[in-house]
């Protein structure tokens, strides 16, 4: 069984860890070693950020220890832009981070990742939560 590497964008991630959303399973997934996450320092620190905003502080604490002590969290940072992303700059981090990790593909209900679709070189797969669901069911 091939266990993909992901980067999930921080909408996706608020989704996942949602106790009663339909996709919080996804999670259960994560602690289960089924899947890679593939981060950065500078997305922990928007998780951190809209976890503390939208969640809480303790969430957001509980979340990075579940993060710094997991076997298939995969952090590297990158050292270039690609400026994929033309809508909103600041989405390009999940970009970067996904090149930098080859990751299997980014998750995201985004619109403005239709730039990284579209883009020639390099290609990457962006996936919404439900295909990634899909996807994560399927390899059971």
């Amino acid at each position: 069984m091939i266990f993909p590497r992901i980067v999930l964008d921080t909408n996706s991630l608020l989704q996942i860890l949602g106790a009663r959303s339909k996709y919080h399973f996804l999670f259960a997934k994560f602690l289960a070693n089924e899947y890679t996450l593939c981060v950065s320092t500078e997305i922990l620190f928007e998780y951190e950020e809209i976890l503390r905003q939208k969640a809480s502080p303790t969430a957001a604490d509980l979340f990075l220890k579940v993060i710094a002590r997991s076997r298939n969290v995969l952090r590297k940072d990158p050292y270039f832009h690609l400026d994929l992303v033309r809508q909103d700059a600041d989405d390009n981090k999940f970009v970067d981070c996904a090149f930098v990790c080859q990751a299997d593909f980014i998750v995201t209900d985004d619109g403005h990742f239709q730039d990284v679709v579209d883009s020639q070189f390099p290609t990457f797969r962006v996936m919404g939560l439900d295909e990634f669901a899909s996807q994560i069911q399927e390899s059971q």
